[in-house]
């Protein structure tokens, strides 16, 4: 089955929205911190990459009771995104991934060279 069958919202933190969109402070923390970022190309790709997922994405990872989260996601032929390194090398990304809380429905999107594997 394809697409997310429940109900979900969006998390309310902007901060989770903000570290995926370029030229906010919250990526450039990620790149002080970590020296790279997933970034979307915009908020509008971020806001069609989203419904796309949740119509058409696929479930990904193996079920861990461990893990708090659900995650769908899909491939798309064009670049969604690109990691940007503090050295200002960008790899494009072309997988999307929605990341579900599983007690409370609230979710994010995040751009993604794969999908995350779990164990």
């Amino acid at each position: 089955m394809s697409g997310i069958d429940r109900d979900i919202i969006l998390d309310p933190r902007p901060s989770l929205i903000d570290r995926h969109l370029p030229n906010t402070p919250q990526v450039q923390r990620l790149l002080r911190r970590e020296g790279r970022a997933h970034i979307f190309n915009d908020r509008e790709t971020l806001e069609r990459v989203t419904q796309v997922i949740i119509m058409d994405g696929e479930r990904t990872g193996v079920e861990d009771e461990n893990d708090d989260y659900e995650r769908y996601g899909i491939y798309f032929s064009e670049p969604i995104g690109y990691i940007i390194r503090t050295d200002g090398n960008q790899i494009p990304l072309y997988y999307g991934e929605i990341k579900i809380v599983k007690t409370t429905g609230e979710y994010h999107a995040i751009p993604r060279t794969s999908p995350r594997k779990t164990s």
